[in-house]
């Protein structure tokens, strides 16, 4: 029973699958992050230009 946990063990710290998901998870975390700070940083800008292009209709 012993040799099978440290068998499982040796295979669980060899395994890198694990590892590759992990590291495109935080890839993908971190995309998300700068989108999201984008869309923010430019809904502003958006917004008065729209309201400018509002005003010179009326």
């Amino acid at each position: 029973m012993n040799g099978l946990i440290m068998n499982f063990i040796k295979n669980f710290i060899a395994e890198e699958d694990g590892v590759t998901a992990i590291e495109y998870a935080l890839i993908a975390a971190l995309i998300s992050a700068v989108l999201v700070t984008a869309v923010g940083l430019m809904s502003g800008g958006l917004k008065t230009v729209f309201d400018r292009i509002t005003l010179s209709l009326k």
